[in-house]
């Protein structure tokens, strides 16, 4: 069995190559669910999603979000309703008040579905309404996920990193005139861009949350392998619950790094790395998973890391390259 942690679209990318590698049935992927968010009464799991959508051969690989061809008709007469009604676009939280209240899952992370600022597809909206569905029944988020899993025939087994409510919040700093003092990652990444100038990455839950059952013997029972995912806000939710953090300082852990030295592939990993205090590179990456035995870096990457290396082009724009980056992984599990 191999286990894989996942945020954002790094390890989804190396996962659409690895089947020759790794067998989807002996592979568990935990999935972090800091990003997710509750949108007009809709809990939307995008870490989660990406990998369903990915194994489940719907995923939109252009824009590694939502799914193939889905049509928006409902998003676009959210925004024509609101413009009709003169409301203005854009994260409309709900009071604060309401951010505790209700669905214990949904907690610090709960916007209005009034002119909605991320897209959601139609099919996608599905899939929300169906997951949001079944968690009100009475099922955990683990159990919600493995069925959707089911209806999407994943291969591999898909498990949240919790089932308790984890929010990643980025803190602006304190003369930063612009921006609001705090934001959800969603708001910074989706709405701003990323624009936001970082001081620091709260995980707010973290600390009284339990690890799911099944993302902890998944980890337990190892080994873990990290793809090239932004380590602050992919990983570190993880990171944040202690049980978790436990688990892979005593299993065998290998992580692909998503910086070649100090150039990032995509998303906004090297300003997060800074804000937090690592260094936005690979040294950095190394210096955030004290716990990591092996890395696999990019052939162009000299760094010298005081652990096992394994070299080889890790950009991965299909799956050629993802089942390369996959044998290289493997290889590095063979030296740890």
């Amino acid at each position: 069995m191999t286990t894989f942690l996942s945020g954002g679209t790094g390890t989804p990318k190396l996962l659409s190559g690895a089947e020759s590698v790794f067998d989807p049935a002996d592979a568990t992927v935990v999935a972090n669910t800091g990003d997710d968010v509750e949108l007009g009464g809709l809990l939307v799991c995008p870490d989660v999603d990406t990998v369903l959508f990915d194994q489940g051969g719907v995923l939109d690989r252009e824009t590694w979000w939502g799914i193939a061809d889905d049509t928006t008709e409902t998003h676009e007469e959210l925004h024509a309703l609101a413009d009709r009604a003169g409301l203005e676009s854009g994260p409309r939280y709900l009071p604060d008040a309401a951010q505790t209240a209700g669905r214990d899952i949904a907690r610090w992370r709960r916007f209005s579905g009034v002119a909605e600022f991320m897209e959601i597809g139609d099919r996608d909206r599905a899939v929300h309404l169906t997951r949001t569905g079944l968690l009100d029944e009475g099922r955990s988020l683990t159990e919600v996920t493995r069925l959707l899993a089911d209806a999407l025939d994943v291969p591999v087994d898909v498990v949240p990193m919790t089932d308790d409510p984890v929010a990643s919040i980025v803190h602006t700093p304190e003369d930063s005139d612009e921006h609001a003092d705090e934001m959800h990652f969603q708001e910074y990444w989706v709405a701003h861009r990323g624009d936001p100038p970082v001081a620091d990455v709260e995980f707010r839950g973290a600390e009284d949350a339990d690890p799911a059952p099944a993302a902890l013997g998944a980890i337990e029972e190892g080994p873990v392998v990290i793809g090239p995912s932004n380590p602050v806000t992919s990983i570190g939710p993880m990171l944040a619950i202690d049980g978790l953090r436990e688990a892979l300082e005593a299993t065998t852990v290998v992580a692909v790094s998503p910086f070649v030295e100090d150039e990032v592939f995509s998303g906004p990993a090297a300003d997060l790395m800074a804000g937090v205090g690592f260094d936005p590179s690979t040294a950095g990456v190394a210096e955030a998973y004290p716990f990591a035995d092996a890395f696999v870096l990019d052939d162009a990457d000299g760094t010298d890391l005081d652990r096992p290396v394994v070299r080889t082009d890790t950009e991965m724009a299909d799956e050629a390259d993802a089942e390369r980056v996959a044998r290289a992984v493997a290889d590095a599990l063979e030296v740890v």
